[in-house]
């Protein structure tokens, strides 16, 4: 007889008096969920105690089972897997690490815990396989190559639950289609397994919760209502003229931002990209010599050694300043922290609030946000995320519906290890959330494809991976696949995971440590002697040898940092939503309405701006859409204000020319950025009379993707996207380690295979995949879709300023900053900025 949920605590209890806490009362619902043998959803806000709500409930199963068995006189279980706590990131682990290693040390309790992911030494990984611990946290690339190892049945063969931190990093991303189809596998040999997944800040509860649980059985959402006040101030400037500095120019800003840090106060400062994060870094550096060795950089691109050392120094209070990027988004406790600083626009409600969470990352504590713009523009959108914020809002996460690069290399993963029963398998897809609805068709279509090669790869044994064998007694049984190959298997397991990027190069000193990676397209500019700045150090490049820069230390100064690819962040819908309104709430402030003003900090330092940028054309209201026409010597100017982001912009910009060129032929520039496009044409085109003609033709709907494929050379961006889903689907591998192959090399044979399938098998499904997420992902077509049904119903807004006003003067340095100039950006930009000052007699 099982003991009672609250005998089943008692020992949990213990822990939390001996430690003076009270457990939440969410924390005692999600344990009682636990022990009724009920799934489901932690959201709670960050700091307020996920990670003890979602273990403990496993761990009093684990300790009532231990002692009920031995008040029978047995010893209780030694060994085997009970619970699986999946992370995102290697430094999230460490920490969960720490966390359930605490309470277990302290009380005595006879339960081991282990840590495996892409760190983990052989050694260690071999002592997890004989003898494993009860509990395990692991990555979903590390699950995913136990799936593939011979002892996978035996080693989950006693495992009872399954936690998911930070599910709502993993759910948006083929990361998250990569978990969901691992634990599909698992419950299909354990049908009571238990899954909890713990999220922050995710609008989607319902959806996300089935994503995390699967299409069996009602999860249980669990919620609390903890207030954390989340305080944001802007770093305003002193004066803000009509013409807005642009780009990522607030370095110009440093010694405000040095003047508003405290060297006593423990600060994490967060940048959208890891180049911004070099560059502020190397700013405050020089800025700042007295914080030697307490100011420290944190991008996923230096050396784990080395992030593993700042970690440890934030958490002592050595380390008082962190230049980071999303590395350091995630939950790594660090309860010295007591300030965050963004560097530019977080783009995105939620990723705010996360950032925000890292500071008092404990219940109760208030959340100091310092923002720091670097385009006098993103003061509007710091003003709508408070906005936001302040009515409770946070952005949906979608899981990816059905990539079948991933299931390819699911399936793989089975056969290298257990292997797998096509019917069964398929039914455990099935009840899987992102591929509830898969087809027999395409089901068949992926085993064919793995065991023949498909149609036109079948003469090449290395992609016919898959072989049929008996499953039991008997040639007329059941039979199952599996992969025979041994080197097939072992190529397979090197290259198990969903992230692809461009070729990293290791960055190491001649005689020495290693600094981290950088791309290797960067790395191919560079000739032996350049200086460039990475991981906080003034580097001089020696040579590259077998995809390792050898690199030296140097006194000489270099303003070069390394660039990485898919750094672009966009708004969220949610926020350009906000954003339109903000801009209509300042509309009518400055038209005198009733009830509007400029309400807030950032709002009245824009007013100067603002009250330009009304003389000049004017200020859109929610049901407007601006357009503005002018004619420099550059050429004739069309700038179209959206604010919908970078992303539905670009697709925006090059379904206009490429419409507008239908009726006259002209050579079109097109800058994006979030608040809306330029396009550029010779002098004397006639966008005035092209668009008294054709406005409507421009917004609508209908011939959309013919126009778009015509527009931006569709072909051409699939076969980018196809290079990814070749890597993922295992159709391209890396190689041996030592012997990796360059970008360039994987981009030849993806191209290769691009090539051959549409040629000789256009209905090759991952042809598919890629139109699609080149549609879905890069265009974001769904939300082009609705952006021109919008601007369909909306008043046209058609100004013609003499020349760019302060809503364009960003657009026109973001066309700038893409041109080949002996003359520096931040030059060209205040020789503009001048010349348009002395034009209106400023």
């Amino acid at each position: 007889m099982s003991p009672s949920p609250a005998a089943a605590l008692r020992p949990i209890e213990a822990w939390f008096d001996r430690r003076g806490w009270r457990p939440m009362p969410f924390q005692r619902q999600c344990w009682r969920a636990y022990l009724e043998g009920a799934s489901g959803l932690i959201q709670v806000p960050t700091g307020s105690g996920k990670t003890y709500a979602a273990v403990m409930g496993p761990i009093a199963a684990m300790l009532s089972e231990n002692g009920a068995a031995e008040a029978q006189g047995g010893a209780g279980p030694e060994g085997g897997l009970r619970l699986l706590v999946l992370t995102p990131l290697r430094a999230l682990s460490r920490d969960l690490l720490l966390a359930i290693r605490e309470p277990i040390e302290a009380m005595g309790w006879p339960l081991r815990v282990g840590l495996r992911n892409g760190d983990t030494s052989s050694h260690e990984r071999g002592k997890q396989l004989k003898a494993p611990p009860q509990i395990l946290i692991t990555t979903p690339e590390s699950l995913s190559l136990l799936l593939a190892g011979p002892r996978a049945e035996a080693l989950f063969a006693d495992l009872e639950a399954v936690v998911i931190d930070e599910w709502h990093e993993l759910m948006g991303s083929k990361r998250g289609s990569q978990t969901e189809l691992c634990l599909s596998w698992l419950r299909g040999r354990r049908p009571a397994l238990r899954t909890w997944a713990i999220s922050a800040t995710i609008g989607n509860l319902e959806e996300a919760a089935r994503a995390a649980v699967g299409v069996d059985g009602e999860p249980r959402i669990i919620t609390a209502r903890i207030q954390r006040d989340t305080r944001i101030r802007s770093l305003l400037p002193d004066t803000i003229d009509g013409f807005p500095w642009a780009g990522h120019l607030g370095l110009r800003m440093y010694e405000e931002l040095v003047a508003a840090l405290d060297p006593a106060v423990s600060t994490l400062l967060f940048t959208n990209t890891r180049n911004q994060a070099e560059r502020w870094h190397q700013c405050l550096r020089f800025a700042c010599p007295e914080m030697d060795g307490a100011l420290a950089l944190h991008h996923s691109a230096i050396d784990r050694a080395e992030r593993e050392a700042i970690e440890a120094g934030v958490k002592a209070a050595e380390i008082r300043w962190v230049v980071c990027t999303s590395s350091l988004d995630l939950g790594v406790d660090f309860q010295p922290v007591e300030r965050v600083v963004q560097i530019g626009s977080a783009k995105n409600l939620a990723r705010l609030l996360q950032r925000a969470g890292r500071s008092a990352h404990q219940p109760g504590g208030t959340a100091q946000v310092l923002f720091m713009p670097t385009n006098a523009l993103e003061l509007l959108e710091v003003s709508a995320m408070r906005r936001g914020l302040g009515e409770g809002l946070v952005e949906h996460r979608r899981p990816p519906q059905e990539p079948l690069d991933v299931l390819l290399q699911h399936l793989v993963s089975l056969a290298c290890g257990p292997g797998f029963e096509p019917e069964a398998t398929l039914a455990a897809v099935r009840r899987t959330w992102s591929y509830r609805h898969l087809e027999r068709s395409r089901w068949d279509w992926c085993l064919r494809f793995l065991e023949e090669g498909g149609d036109c790869l079948g003469a090449y044994p290395r992609y016919r991976k898959l072989e049929r064998e008996p499953d039991g007694a008997g040639a007329d049984g059941p039979w199952r696949f599996v992969v025979r190959e041994l080197a097939i298997a072992r190529l397979h397991r090197l290259n198990i995971g969903t992230i692809s990027a461009d070729r990293a190069v290791t960055v190491r000193f001649v005689r020495g440590a290693v600094l981290g990676h950088v791309e290797e397209v960067f790395i191919g500019r560079l000739k032996p002697g350049d200086v460039f700045f990475f991981a906080g150090r003034q580097l001089e490049f020696v040579r590259l040898r077998e995809m390792t820069a050898m690199v030296k230390a140097t006194t000489r100064r270099s303003a070069t940092v390394p660039a990485w690819g898919g750094g672009q962040m966009a708004l969220s819908d949610l926020l350009s939503a906000h954003l339109r309104r903000e801009v209509d709430r300042c509309a009518r402030a400055l038209d005198g309405e009733a009830g509007f003003g400029l309400d807030t900090a950032e709002l009245r330092a824009l007013e100067p701006l603002l009250e330009r940028q009304v003389q000049l054309s004017a200020l859109p209201r929610t049901h407007q859409f601006l357009v503005e026409l002018c004619h420099t010597r550059e050429g004739s100017h069309l700038y179209a204000f959206p604010f919908e982001g970078r992303f539905v912009h670009e697709g925006l910009g090059f379904l206009w020319s490429w419409r507008l060129a239908r009726h006259h032929p002209g050579t079109f520039t097109v800058s994006v950025n979030d608040y809306g496009f330029e396009l550029l044409a010779p002098r004397g085109y006639p966008f005035e009379e092209l668009l008294a003609q054709h406005a409507e033709s421009l917004l609508d709907p209908a011939g959309l993707l013919e126009d778009l494929e015509r527009a931006v050379n569709l072909s051409e961006l699939c076969r980018r996207r196809f290079r990814s889903i070749a890597q993922v689907s295992g159709l391209v591998l890396n190689g041996y380690p030592g012997q990796a192959r360059s970008g360039g090399q994987l981009q030849i044979s993806a191209a290769l295979l691009f090539d051959v399938f549409q040629r000789h098998e256009p209905g090759n499904l991952l042809l598919a995949q890629a139109r699609g997420e080149v549609l879905e992902d890069q265009l974001d077509l769904g939300r082009l879709i609705g952006t021109l049904q919008r601007l369909q119903g909306s008043e046209w807004l058609e100004r013609h300023p003499p020349r760019p006003g302060p809503m364009a003067f960003p657009l026109l340095a973001e066309r700038l900053n893409n041109r080949m100039s002996n003359e520096s950006l931040l030059e060209r930009l205040e020789r503009l900025r001048q010349q348009a000052c002395r034009a209106e007699g400023l």
